[in-house]
């Protein structure tokens, strides 16, 4: 104890009183406890300091430690430099494997691939991890050993990897004794290195493993007692992101695409010219109310609900045969299943010879061959499909089925069903229809024509022989309408009256119809909504689950 703090010593002739030797033995107490809390804080912070050293000294010692780790933003930033950091080093010079080509002959030879943590498990010294890709999906085995060149410090790395983190890893395929369950790729990656390129949250709005799981497989984990989410559409659609991981959203995207190729693919065989026609217009093209407004440079202006009037006119241009694949835009106020405020429309036009039979032709051979190929060339996405969302395959005929809308009334007569002859088809008498034709011709595609002219677009011919009837048809799939078509007015006087009697004023199109002015063939075309088509196509519930970023009524985001 320091001199300053001792008790003095006593004074010749000078008493201290027992109050104030008590409060000083007091305070030599407080400072004796102050002291020793001092020493005891000292002595932790001396111990802590050691730790450190001595993890630092572990990592440092760690001949392994440049076979794992985050990859830093200098390395991620394109450089050239190749001993930029361990990952830049540990990937020089080597080209990454797809997951999807992990296949048995690759067994023995080192591979580089990348791939989000989808799940892993930990095990004493040894970590699985497995590896997804584009829904494909392999195991990576991490055993801490002097031969693997897996050291303790790199174990317990693995460990801390939160899922859907994007990870390099370098390793060698094995084929195992035992088929690997749970993966696609039934190699095996046995780890050597592994690098994280990019950390996901630890806490996700839910997880990829829980979306991708079918009503089946909730059903089967609730009646065996394990614990299943069942993630809704909203909290999906809110974070599109991750819900487009699932195998099942992965393949309906490739699904789709296929589509467009198939659709391009054929029409330019026949000498089709692809378009791109404009989305902004003076005036709407199908007339209505169903159309974005807005201001476009002081002027008022509206969205393109159809490229109806821009492929007329590049038909009157002498294109001849013309098709399109873009964004249609529609005001709609519906939330049924099936209905979208942008859609991908797939449009075609075309002269016509005699007859706008010669359309419909077209649709079917059209469409016969698209749903051919899906089924031949898309075997792997259908079955991704299916195992989400359990589906029939579409039954359709070689030569489709046409019937006209007079028929369908009369079938829809004797079934029950009384429906306006001059009128259209609702959602439910479409499905009744749908259900006769097929327990009467076996077949859930099929063409209807010779429509009410009441219930057509403006632009649509009518029938020579009645007036109340056009020249157009609908096509059905599963007993819900995925195209309209029909022979157009070609000609500029009756373009105008019928344009009036739509409620159109004639200025906003007098483009269009000046067009016919000119002289114009006899043509027709029809369109199409590629979200509907697949939706049908895969017996889906939902057309937002066929859109990438789907917009309704009350959806503008993400």
């Amino acid at each position: 104890m320091s001199q300053e703090h001792q008790i003095p010593p006593e004074v010749p002739g000078e008493k201290i009183s027992k109050k104030a030797a008590k409060k000083e033995a007091a305070k030599l107490e407080k400072l004796r406890r102050r002291q020793e809390q001092e020493k005891l804080r000292s002595r932790q912070e001396q111990e802590e300091a050691t730790r450190k050293t001595a993890s630092k000294s572990l990592e440092e010692d760690d001949e392994f430690s440049s076979n794992y780790g985050d990859v830093t933003l200098n390395e991620l930033q394109s450089t050239e430099d190749p001993k930029a950091g361990i990952w830049r080093e540990a990937v020089e010079g080597k080209k990454w494997t797809e997951v999807s080509k992990l296949v048995e002959e690759i067994a023995g030879s080192e591979v580089l691939i990348r791939g989000r943590v989808h799940t892993y498990r930990v095990q004493p010294s040894i970590v699985f991890v497995i590896l997804r890709q584009s829904g494909f999906t392999v195991q990576c085995v991490a055993k801490q050993s002097e031969e693997t060149n897996v050291s303790v410090n790199m174990i317990k790395y693995l460990e801390k990897l939160s899922c859907e983190s994007m990870v390099d890893v370098i390793g060698v395929a094995v084929l195992p004794k035992d088929p690997v369950k749970g993966t696609t790729q039934q190699v095996e990656i046995q780890v050597r290195k592994l690098y994280c390129v990019n950390k996901s949250l630890t806490r996700l709005p839910f997880s990829v493993e829980d979306a991708a799981r079918s009503e089946v497989d909730i059903k089967k984990y609730l009646e065996t007692g394990r614990k299943a989410v069942r993630v809704n559409q909203d909290t999906r659609l809110n974070h599109r992101v991750i819900d487009l991981r699932t195998p099942a959203n992965q393949a309906i995207v490739a699904l789709k695409s296929q589509l467009v190729n198939f659709f391009s693919e054929n029409l330019l065989s026949k000498d089709f010219v692809n378009i791109f026609t404009p989305k902004l217009l003076a005036g709407s093209s199908e007339g209505g109310s169903a159309v974005f407004r807005l201001e476009y440079q002081g002027q008022p202006a509206c969205l393109a609900q159809s490229p109806q009037l821009h492929k007329q006119m590049a038909i009157c241009g002498d294109l001849r045969r013309v098709f399109e694949i873009g964004p249609v835009f529609r005001a709609e106020k519906s939330f049924s299943h099936r209905h979208l405020c942008e859609f991908v429309g797939l449009d075609v036009e075309m002269e016509i010879d005699k007859h706008y039979s010669e359309i419909m032709d077209l649709v079917d051979e059209l469409f016969v061959s698209i749903f051919t190929s899906l089924n031949r060339k898309c075997k792997k996405e259908l079955e991704a499909i299916g195992k989400r969302y359990p589906f029939q395959p579409l039954k359709f005929l070689e030569k489709t089925l046409r019937l006209t809308f007079e028929e369908g009334v009369q079938m829809l007569k004797e079934a029950g069903v009384e429906i306006d002859p001059l009128g259209d088809l609702n959602t439910e008498s479409e499905r009744k229809l749908g259900q006769l034709v097929l327990e009467k011709y076996n077949t859930e595609f099929y063409i209807l024509h010779r429509f009410p002219t009441a219930v057509r677009p403006f632009y649509t011919m009518t029938c020579v022989d009645n007036p109340l009837y056009s020249n157009s048809f609908d096509v059905f799939i599963r007993g819900e309408e995925i195209i309209s078509g029909a022979q157009r007015i070609h000609t500029p006087e009756l373009l105008e009256q019928r344009a009036r009697e739509h409620g159109i004023d004639v200025k906003t199109i007098s483009t269009y119809i000046d067009s016919f002015r000119y002289g114009a063939p006899p043509h027709g075309g029809f369109g199409a909504g590629l979200e509907r088509v697949v939706m049908l196509f895969c017996g889906l519930n939902n057309i937002r689950k066929t859109s990438l970023f789907p917009r309704d009524p009350q959806r503008l985001a993400p």
